[in-house]
């Protein structure tokens, strides 16, 4: 398929202002100036309306609190135990939730989703299509494992009379599931090497956190005010963890300190009331500000607290209020895949990449403008010029 005659926003170079797009076999094949050598009846003519990467968000509970459905519907948190590592999102995430078929009509073509928030561990986070044949197929890899700090873990079990009911007991916590798991890490690695020593005894939750440990995914910090992140920061370098800081409320106070350490950061709900109190210092420049310490944030809607199809209208919020145009752009898109551990498939109309892409009447940060047609892999998945 050719999508020819189109402005052509890549999100990994200078836009180009008439050219066209090439897929094969649900990859992108060819971004180039200019008309196509030729086209056929099956190919798009754009319209010179705007072609862009399709919208990607990277912290959301897609699926997991169901579209217009009551708590039968709710798998985002296991209230039975704070640490549940253990827990795979794709077994409790309903992709026929109506809000996917609303992500895909608004150019939201990938998503990071998964469960916790009032857990101090919660569990996996996984990156997937908005559209698929089954949600395995949707599924693009697990990019992390869910912590949070704050309000949240102390709400959820105080009300029990569970730990953790401090901040305090939250951190000690994950430090201790975390130090468990490093052990038994280290245990099976030496009996692996050592055929006289024996296997430590299976351990699920230890075994979730192995790839953290190692460095193969990051760990998705829920954190809002600025003594929370530098807990989750401090955590992360006590067990060489790499952290993607979620929410990051309060991250502008601290932003000179985040940008030494190229903390990689995701800003959302952006809107939002301050309905708690780790909300106080809540303002839609954080993004900007913190843009201005010298760190690029991607920005999300925490999916269902701002509905997936206002992604596009968050990040113009946010350049209202301070952020570079390109930057709000690349918060959704490039800047997006980049942090949450999808760059290579998706972010970027780029050559080899999936050729996940929405065409737009007009600018994408404007409230007025429309998604007329939106691309998975290759396929259209809604509308047609």
């Amino acid at each position: 398929m050719i999508i020819y005659n189109a402005k052509i926003y890549p999100m990994d170079g200078d836009i180009i202002p008439r050219g066209y797009v090439r897929t094969e076999n649900g990859k992108i094949a060819e971004v180039a100036h200019g008309t196509p050598k030729s086209v056929s009846p099956e190919d798009i003519d754009a319209q010179r309306m705007i072609l862009m990467p399709g919208l990607v968000d990277i912290h959301t509970h897609m699926g997991f609190i169901g579209d217009g459905a009551g708590e039968e519907c709710t798998d985002v948190n296991e209230g039975s135990d704070p640490i549940t590592p253990q827990l795979r999102a794709i077994d409790g995430l309903n992709f026929r939730d109506g809000y996917f078929a609303d992500a895909v009509k608004t150019g939201v073509t990938s998503v990071v989703a998964g469960v916790g928030s009032l857990n101090p561990i919660g569990g996996d986070m996984i990156a997937l299509k908005t559209s698929a044949d089954c949600l395995d197929s949707a599924v693009i890899r697990t990019v992390g494992i869910k912590f949070a700090f704050g309000e949240n873990p102390k709400s959820r079990y105080s009300e029990n009379d569970d730990p953790p009911q401090t901040r305090m007991a939250t951190a000690a916590l994950i430090r201790e599931a975390l130090y468990k798991a490093k052990r038994y890490m280290q245990d099976r690695q030496a009996a692996e090497n050592d055929p006289e020593l024996s296997l430590p005894e299976y351990d699920i939750k230890c075994e979730a956190l192995i790839p953290l440990l190692k460095g193969e995914v990051k760990a998705h910090m829920h954190c809002h005010r600025a003594d929370d992140i530098m807990t989750a920061l401090r955590i992360c370098d006590e067990f060489s963890l790499k952290p993607l800081l979620v929410h990051c409320t309060e991250g502008y106070l601290i932003g000179d300190i985040l940008a030494k350490r190229g903390a990689e950061v995701v800003v959302g709900p952006i809107i939002s009331d301050r309905g708690k109190p780790e909300l106080a210092n809540l303002t839609p420049e954080n993004a900007a500000r913190l843009f201005a310490a010298g760190i690029r944030p991607a920005i999300c809607t925490d999916h269902p607290e701002v509905p997936i199809n206002y992604l596009s209208l968050s990040a113009a919020i946010c350049a209202k209020h301070g952020l570079p145009r390109e930057a709000a752009l690349s918060a959704i898109t490039s800047r997006a895949a980049e942090i949450g551990s999808v760059s290579d498939r998706v972010g970027t109309l780029t050559v080899g990449k999936d050729a996940d892409m929405i065409l737009i009447d007009s600018d994408p940060l404007d409230v007025f403008s429309n998604v007329v047609m939106t691309v998975i892999d290759g396929k259209i998945v809604y509308g047609k010029v």
